[in-house]
């Protein structure tokens, strides 16, 4: 509180404390925030840090064990994981949401719903149905089978599922095509499922070749045995028919696992666990005892989904109900084995660097592999075009996500010898003049840099539309690599409508950007390749991404060791990368640990981005207190002193206060002020030779003399414009601002020991050269190449 204190009588009047955000959950491969799914918050932490996490189905609960043994089931099997240094993750559809992470309130809410009509069992197929009906209020609840808990289990990043048996090619499946959509499920989800095989009644042979064909691997663990033994069967450990491949235990499991990641293949992994030795049932008995059931429910006329769970209702009647004992048993030994594994998993992706949702392992492969790898996964060929432009190149100083759009300005012509107005009137047409171009922030950005002799890669997204042939053409002509500019076939290529006034300034802008806001976190495997095959200096991230798919492409570019330049694009889009706060837990990080090196927006974006981290209540966390109160600054005469080294104007508006309290999240902020200049933020550390010459001393807002390793003081700096152009002199404002930052990055690429001060004029003369072009980047900035 003392902190809080001392900051309001800093800069008070510009600093409101908001309410602290729950942490919330978000999902690697989905929307964070998604209607359908909810993921407990003990889950996704788990997930964020590498923690073994298991995932549990919950169809053996609504279709197999009547309540309440269902419920102490259920109890039994999350304390086994938990037990052996697990964390347990039941997935179900409860009250029409899906549920990864059942608690114990809504696992009893579940169970008690267990063989009532309106709880459903639910497959991959079955998972928009019962959603969907959810958003009508038809909120029904629904245990998932193994593939509707692998679908959902991939979407929340869990690697690894433990049950009890699979479902496979039913018998005389080749004449009925009665085969289990567990099947095709593991043929196209990355989840390893530990189960006791399949179940017996099932052509275990066939079902067999049918994982092969969909490219399974399939393992039994030897548990004891030595050399080759029978695929399990169940309730029995012998089924007559050889296991693919046998597996010594579950650290070689794991290794298994970590290496399929690695390679980043998509398919699912089986390993059969037989049951324990003392519970199994002779094979011979359970032959007699299928043989029946199978010839009962063919008579009664039991097929498809209700065929299994009537066999095994009749098997259990005809063993007098031992195969219930044995299921539980096998059920139990699959849930140990799997946490078991997730240890290992966890211990090994610990040592070798964290995560495997990223593929970084394949940096160790050659770069021509490398290079193959990331074309396949683009939309142009790697080789040279007809027209001599460069073919694709790995090696790049610089990457940059974001958008790539046609650009559209309207520039509003007044009309002669009437009243004219200077600005549209609104629900009329206005006489313009309309131009189009190659646009779009990211770009902007990377043509900017391009020019400017840098390497440089786009990464970005186009449909399968007559926009983004255009968009593809241009690039051609521009020089631009296409090779990491990938096509979405279902959704629009971007467009963006610039509504300008007869000055040139923008009244109003329309943009479709809705392409990059598809993504819910996940990124393209091509693009992780790039960034970890190439190793830039320098990640821009532009904010037309969704804010999870933000916060991946910054956490990527952290990943592969490059700093991360932010440009936000909008007002509405500057919230993004705050938007992302908590998710994964401390993010954003705080200076040394930022997530982001430099921010470039206007007066209006720095705005929206200070009110966003005050909602995310960033400005409540103890990093950032003594952070700030690291940075020495003055507890008295600070309004006066901001107001010699700015303006009146600009403190008034709070320009300086808001870039000082993003900082410890932004280093480097530098503020876009139109016609004005720019004002430049900057932390400086300890060894900057700013802090102690007198060329800079002006600049220096403050400098600490404790031993703090981490921050020198506060450079605060306001660049005049290096030229004011009449209004006849603008021909477009459209990417004035991209290239200011394009030009900031190029020259830090090229000198990385280069001051930022340095840049910010030879930035401003690039800006407006683009000002007096149609351009949104003009080609003469590459006469700009020799100042950098």
């Amino acid at each position: 509180m003392a902190l809080k204190k001392l900051w309001l009588q800093r800069f008070g009047g510009h600093f409101k404390s908001g309410p602290k955000r729950r942490y919330s959950t978000s999902l690697p491969t989905l929307t964070g925030k998604s209607p359908f799914l909810q993921v407990a918050d003990e889950i996704q932490e788990a997930i964020s840090t590498n923690k073994p996490v298991v995932a549990l189905e919950t169809t053996i609960y609504t279709h197999g064990f009547p309540y309440p043994e269902n419920t102490a089931l259920a109890s039994r099997l999350e304390s086994l994981v938990r037990t052996n240094g697990g964390i347990p993750a039941t997935i179900g559809v409860l009250r029409g949401t899906a549920r990864i992470g059942l608690n114990p309130e809504e696992l009893i809410e579940l169970t008690v719903s267990a063989g009532k009509p309106e709880t459903k069992k639910l497959s991959r197929r079955d998972l928009g149905y019962i959603l969907g009906l959810g958003m009508t209020g038809r909120n029904l609840n629904g245990g998932t089978t193994i593939a509707g808990t692998m679908a959902l289990a991939h979407l929340a990043g869990i690697k690894i599922f433990a049950t009890g048996g699979l479902g496979g090619v039913h018998r005389d499946g080749e004449n009925s095509m009665d085969i289990s959509a567990d099947l095709t499920e593991l043929g196209r989800t990355p989840v390893a499922v530990i189960s006791s095989g399949c179940k017996s009644f099932l052509d275990i042979s066939r079902t067999l070749e049918y994982l092969e064909t969909q490219g399974v691997g399939v393992g039994t663990f030897a548990d004891g045995r030595v050399g080759k033994a029978d695929f399990p069967a169940f309730w029995t450990r012998d089924s007559g028919i050889p296991s693919p491949l046998m597996i010594e235990d579950e650290n070689e499991a794991a290794a298994i696992i970590y290496a399929q990641h690695s390679l980043g293949l998509s398919t699912g992994m089986l390993f059969a666990n037989p049951i324990p030795e003392k519970h199994s049932i002779a094979k011979v008995q359970m032959d007699t005892v299928m043989a029946q059931a199978i010839q009962d429910a063919d008579a009664s006329g039991f097929v498809g989904s209700d065929n299994t769970p009537f066999v095994l209702k009749r098997i259990r009647d005809l063993t007098d109900g031992q195969t219930i004992t044995a299921n539980r048993a096998l059920v139990e030994a699959n849930v140990v084995r799997g946490t078991k594994v997730a240890m290992e998993l966890a211990k090994l992706q610990a040592a070798r660097g964290g995560s495997i949702d990223r593929p970084s392992q394949i940096s160790s492969m050659k770069r021509e592999s490398a290079s193959v790898a990331v074309r396949q996964k683009s939309i142009t060929e790697a080789s040279a075009p007809a027209d001599g432009v460069e073919g694709y190149q790995l090696e790049a100083d610089v990457v940059v996500a974001g958008a790539v759009a046609i650009d559209l300005s309207c520039d509003m012509i007044p009309q002669k010898g009437a009243n004219t107005m200077n600005a549209p009137i609104a629900k009329t047409s206005n006489p313009a003049r309309i131009t189009q171009g190659l646009g779009g922030v990211g770009q902007n950005v990377a043509t900017a840099i391009h020019y400017l002799g840098a390497s440089v890669h786009l990464c970005s997204l186009v449909g399968d539309d007559v926009a983004g042939s255009t968009i593809l053409d241009l690039m051609r002509i521009r020089g631009l690599s296409k090779s990491n500019i990938l096509k979405r076939p279902n959704l629009r290529t971007a467009q963006y409508v610039a509504i300008n006034n007869a000055h040139k300034d923008l009244v109003l802008g329309m943009a479709d950007m809705s392409i990059l806001e598809q993504g819910g976190g996940e990124l393209d495997s091509s693009w992780e390749l790039l960034l970890d095959s190439c190793r830039p200096k320098w990640v821009v991230v532009d904010s037309c991404w969704d804010p999870q798919t933000l916060r991946s492409w910054i956490l990527a570019a952290k990943t592969a060791g490059a700093k991360v330049a932010l440009e936000p694009v909008s007002i509405a889009k500057a919230r993004r990368f705050f938007e992302a706060a908590g998710k994964p837990r401390g993010f954003p990080g705080v200076v040394p640990e930022n997530d982001i090196s430099i921010a470039a927006p206007n007066l209006l974006e720095l705005d929206s981005m200070h009110a966003t981290a005050r909602q995310a209540g960033l400005f409540e966390r103890d990093d950032w207190w003594q952070l700030i109160d690291s940075m020495g600054l003055s507890s008295s005469g600070s309004r006066e002193k901001l107001i010699s080294m700015t303006s009146t104007t600009l403190v008034d508006e709070g320009v300086p206060q808001q870039s000082i309290q993003l900082l410890p999240f932004i280093p480097s902020i530098l503020t876009k002020l139109g016609e004005r200049g720019v004002l430049m933020a900057q932390l400086l550390a300890p060894e900057d030779t700013r802090l102690r010459s007198p060329a800079h001393a002006q600049y220096i807002l403050s400098s600490t003399m404790d031993l703090n390793d981490t921050i020198g003081g506060v450079y605060l700096r306001l660049f005049s414009p290096v030229e004011k152009l009449s209004e006849d002199a603008i021909v477009s404002v459209n990417g004035v601002g991209d290239t200011f930052l394009g030009i900031v990055v190029a020259g830090l690429a090229k000198n990385g020991s280069r001051p930022l001060d340095e840049m910010i004029d030879i930035a401003q003369h690039g800006s407006v050269m683009t000002l007096r072009s149609q351009d949104t980047v003009h080609p003469d900035i590459t006469d700009l190449k020799r100042l950098l």
